[in-house]
């Protein structure tokens, strides 16, 4: 046998600018790419087996078609200018609002001119933009008085997740704009009902004395009690 077979010479190791290139080299992505890659992998997403399928199907069945338009009715009348009505399903509901461009000017148009708590609005087609838009709604939604229970995800709007959330955050947001009634809301009253707020009541100094004196008299008094021939706590008890 030959020599060099006998003794095969052990493999180059690779160049370092090779491996690194390969490795340890790649820049982190821009916000851009990252949305891009985003996008990709729903695009490339298949359809959804066993559990998951189950998981979505209820979710699916709590969007309710009859609110849907109603909402549709309060946000193009809220909005006002030129806003188009999307036509009736989730899917078409999701598309209308997902770039959150409409729920900005929504949000915005519950406050007075010059008060809007979303100063810009880009018009963008990049993923990640369109979905800060959304995070700046919720976050000006929970601002306005909708409580933290009531708020959507981003991703269930943005990727249509969970669009009976979606309805929720909308019709808690219409209920508090209703109930505060700061002449912002445009619509028919009657599509939210009206947040329940608090009663309090004020008392006189001499309504808490005679409270005070009654809950006394309900109590009873303990004049004439001792604590004789009571045990103290972990000591046996002595039998006479």
């Amino acid at each position: 046998m030959d020599a060099s077979e006998q003794h095969p010479h052990p493999p180059h190791p690779p160049h370092p600018s090779t491996a690194h290139g390969a490795a340890g080299s790649l820049s982190p992505r821009s916000p851009l790419q990252s949305a891009r890659v985003a996008e990709a992998a729903m695009a490339n997403r298949g359809p959804s087996y066993g559990l998951s399928r189950e998981v979505q199907e209820k979710i699916d069945q709590k969007y309710d078609p009859d609110l849907e338009q109603k909402l549709v009715d309060w946000i193009v009348a809220q909005c006002g200018g030129n806003l188009e009505r999307p036509q009736s399903g989730k899917q078409n509901f999701q598309k209308w609002l997902m770039d959150g461009t409409i729920l900005c000017r929504l949000i915005n148009s519950l406050h007075a001119r010059g008060k809007e708590p979303i100063k810009k609005i880009p018009e963008t087609q990049m993923a990640f933009k369109q979905m800060e838009k959304i995070s700046h709604f919720l976050q000006a939604a929970e601002a306005y008085g909708v409580t933290t229970t009531d708020i959507f995800q981003t991703v269930d709007l943005w990727e249509g997740k969970d669009m009976a959330a979606v309805q929720r955050t909308l019709m808690a947001l219409g209920s508090v704009a209703v109930t505060k009634d700061d002449g912002h809301y445009r619509g028919d009253r009657d599509w939210f009902n009206r947040k329940a707020q608090g009663y309090r009541r004020e008392f006189t100094d001499e309504q808490l004395r005679q409270g005070q004196s009654l809950i006394g008299l309900q109590m009873g008094s303990n004049r004439g009690a001792s604590q004789a021939g009571m045990t103290g706590y972990g000591m046996h008890r002595q039998i006479m």
